[in-house]
């Protein structure tokens, strides 16, 4: 009789721990914790549904940097009967603004012809602040440079507009230090979404690395070696862009995107307090996207 009582005991504790074992699951998985980042900044959205993940002062406009250059490619790629392989003649003037700005440099040579595809990963993997002056020049309309830079910035702002950034405005083609160029986490997460569509801007953004044979003023050529500058890439899996950005008011900035299982998590921090800061930012909300 005592057996039989022992093993109905026993036979009740175990219904008890699977009961509970049933319950705890869903429990767990309801607590996903919302991460905290250094960044003031952050926004990350499902790139198939458009759905917000996370948002911290995502509406909150600040200086971009060097993400403005999403724009740019953007501005650039929109042009009616782009030829990728069209010429373009490097001008003192590119290598004088670097100079003058102490810019983040594609390291182009006066003299050299480089196309507009070279330009693009000139301008998105070291960040050359010489390759978005030379895209500028080329795709704006009128009969000095400055005209053509001005009208070029123009188009970015429409550009903006017409997508629906009402809180983003661009007063350079590079993000370099101006007042009147900003945007929030959720405008460059959703200008980011956009360009993605773009097979060329996707390709571009992914590259960790690129060497291109440009041809030189006397007919030669060289090898151009650029690294992007998105540590991301190859340190976080799935990571198929985007674009980084800093400065003395921008502080540390970075628009993401990685894919994992089908899904793409797409995203921006502004304001990171380093660089190091901004990657471990971009990481955790990936991580916290992709469990969302």
């Amino acid at each position: 009789m005592k057996d039989m009582r022992r093993a109905s005991a026993i036979t009740v504790t175990a219904g008890v721990v699977l009961t509970a074992g049933a319950f705890s699951a869903p429990a767990q998985a309801a607590t996903l914790k919302t991460p905290t980042i250094v960044a003031k900044g952050g926004f990350v959205m499902n790139n198939g549904t458009g759905k917000a993940l996370f948002s911290k002062a995502a509406d909150t406009r600040r200086p971009t940097g060097s993400t403005t250059k999403i724009m740019t490619a953007q501005v650039v790629l929109a042009q009616k009967n782009l030829n990728l392989d069209s010429k373009v003649t490097i001008q003192k003037a590119y290598s004088d603004y670097i100079v003058s700005k102490n810019a983040s440099s594609a390291r182009l040579i006066v003299g050299d012809k480089v196309t507009v595809r070279q330009l693009l990963y000139g301008l998105m993997l070291p960040s050359g602040c010489d390759a978005a002056y030379a895209l500028a020049d080329k795709y704006g309309a009128g009969s000095t440079r400055a005209a053509r830079v001005k009208s070029f910035i123009g188009k970015m702002n429409s550009t903006a507009k017409s997508l629906g950034l009402k809180n983003t405005h661009f007063d350079s083609f590079d993000g370099i230090g101006n007042a009147a160029n900003y945007s929030t986490p959720r405008d460059l997460t959703k200008l980011a979404s956009g360009a993605m569509k773009n097979a060329t801007f996707r390709t571009v953004v992914k590259t960790k690395s690129t060497k291109q044979k440009v041809t030189t003023k006397n007919g030669g050529y060289r090898y151009m070696s650029w690294t992007n500058t998105n540590k991301l890439l190859g340190s976080y899996t799935g990571t198929i862009g985007l674009k980084t950005g800093s400065g003395p008011q921008a502080k540390y900035c970075l628009v993401f995107a990685a894919t994992r299982s089908g899904k793409t998590v797409i995203g921006t921090v502004l304001a990171s307090s380093s660089e190091a800061n901004r990657t471990a930012d971009a990481k955790k909300l990936m991580d916290y996207g992709f469990k969302k």
